[in-house]
């Protein structure tokens, strides 16, 4: 296998990067200057090496703590926690500017015909954070497709069985997210819509 093959299959690993676009990228670093590709694998190098995951809810940060701004916020209401999938869905919800609770990233969803997926989602740290925390409504806030819906069931399940009689609610968005959609792709305002109208 050549440099290019070589790259190119990194490169399809990506989110949403199928071979075409794969080659695309080899073909233009290769027209870069040496500079450029120094600057590159140095970020790359600097972005593992000083990035880590909270604690508390794994969104990726940089700093010195152990928890990121959202968690260490004082002025977040910490009765609420919304579970997302990924780093994305977070930054989507933030964006909105109408959600000031506190949030934990699954990592993924649950392929319903793929076993090994839900080995993979955060489900023992999510039971341990909230048997923890006296939150007084969860929101689970996955995408409307079958792999979310099937994560949703197994979330609100997980939760149930360690929070059987607790006074909390488990909410889920509002159906201004489209069947079939994705949250990192929503506007503002079908997000805030969809946060809103949760039941």
């Amino acid at each position: 296998m050549d440099s290019i093959d070589k790259l190119k299959n990194i490169f399809r690993d990506f989110p949403t990067v199928g071979p075409r676009t794969a080659r695309r990228f080899c073909y233009y670093l290769i027209k870069l200057p040496k500079e450029k590709i120094d600057e590159l694998t140095n970020a790359i190098l600097e972005l593992k090496n000083k990035i880590k995951l909270c604690e508390l809810c794994f969104n990726p940060f940089e700093s010195e703590s152990q928890l990121c701004q959202i968690c260490q916020n004082s002025l977040r209401n910490k009765n609420m926690l919304c579970i997302v999938e990924k780093e994305t869905d977070l930054l989507s919800i933030e964006n909105t500017k109408k959600y000031n609770g506190l949030y934990f990233i699954l990592g993924g969803n649950a392929a319903m015909t793929r076993k090994e997926d839900v080995n993979q989602l955060r489900i023992e740290e999510l039971k341990k954070r909230v048997s923890q925390n006296n939150f007084s409504e969860i929101i689970i806030a996955l995408n409307p497709t079958p792999e979310g819906r099937a994560t949703a069931f197994l979330i609100e399940s997980a939760i149930k069985e360690i929070l059987p009689s607790q006074n909390f609610k488990i909410t889920h968005l509002a159906n201004g997210i489209p069947i079939g959609g994705e949250l990192e792709y929503a506007d503002e305002e079908t997000l805030e819509n969809a946060l809103e109208g949760r039941k």
